[in-house]
């Protein structure tokens, strides 16, 4: 095993038989004693949390940090398929040939006799071969494939898309709007009755209303809430250094005080968006 353990020491360049192979001496008896312990319960949210690092790279558009999350979600992969390999259900082989096998599967137009020229065919071509694959006999089955694991504003879109693509759906814009306006007078009679579990069911109504919305004006919700959020970071975060300018102490400084300084710093941030 030390030997093994050193033949990787010194190596010019690695490759997908090195990183399996790394991992499973991290795994094995005289291993790393953190690797060999762990489960696919265990690092589940390591595995979240990777991906959500690489998609901030690419939101960045940092190649170079790109490069390194995109490595780290690999590692997760191998990892998680070496777990498998150890109980003897699957390996990183396994999971390669099914994940080939399915593009050539679901790509006739490309590899088979299938005719499809545009955006439109290919992606319905797709859709209907998926939901063969899955035996989704009723169009219910294909929205409650939809994991419950997804962010909620972004498993809301996707339900949506995919009731819209059998027709059910509102007509125009101006019905989401409708829709919107009607779920929020019913979330403030909710409201005005103190009744939680209305006010919880209403606001989800909301909720699903604002995605809709989204929808129709092609835009991603889930976007949307995350660019909103960032801008609340920056004008906090410039409110603080105001704060500071003027020796207060946000804690015990009042409302309209707080207010005004909001209002200076979205005004700065707007004049200088970079900063």
């Amino acid at each position: 095993m030390e030997e093994q353990k050193l033949e990787f020491q010194f190596k010019d360049r690695y490759d997908l038989e090195d990183l399996k192979q790394v991992t499973r001496i991290l795994r094995s008896e005289n291993g790393c004693p953190w690797d060999k312990v762990q489960t696919h319960q265990s690092i589940r949210q390591d595995f979240l949390e990777e991906t959500l690092e690489a998609l901030e790279a690419i939101d960045n558009q940092d190649p170079v940090l790109l490069r390194e999350e995109l490595g780290d979600v690999l590692f997760q992969v191998v990892f998680h398929a070496q777990i498998e390999a150890e109980q003897g259900r699957f390996d990183l082989a396994d999971v390669i040939h099914d994940i080939t096998f399915k593009l050539i599967h679901r790509h006739p137009h490309v590899f088979g006799s299938i005719q499809a020229d545009t955006v439109d065919q290919v992606l319905k071509n797709w859709d209907d071969i998926k939901k063969e694959e899955k035996n989704q006999d009723s169009y219910a089955d294909t929205l409650r494939a939809v994991p419950k694991t997804f962010p909620a504003l972004m498993r809301a879109q996707k339900v949506q898309k995919r009731a819209a693509k059998v027709g059910f759906d509102f007509e125009s814009q101006q019905q989401t709007w409708d829709a919107l306006a009607e779920e929020t007078q019913e979330l403030k009679e909710a409201v005005k009755q103190q009744d939680v579990s209305a006010m919880e069911e209403e606001l989800g109504d909301v909720l699903f209303s604002v995605v809709n919305l989204s929808r129709f004006l092609g835009l991603d919700a889930e976007k949307c809430l995350t660019n909103a959020v960032e801008k609340f970071i920056n004008r906090f975060a410039k409110v603080e250094f105001l704060a500071v300018q003027q020796q207060l102490d946000l804690k015990q400084t009042d409302h309209e005080t707080l207010e005004s300084l909001y209002q200076q710093s979205k005004r700065h941030l707007s004049d200088n968006p970079t900063d």
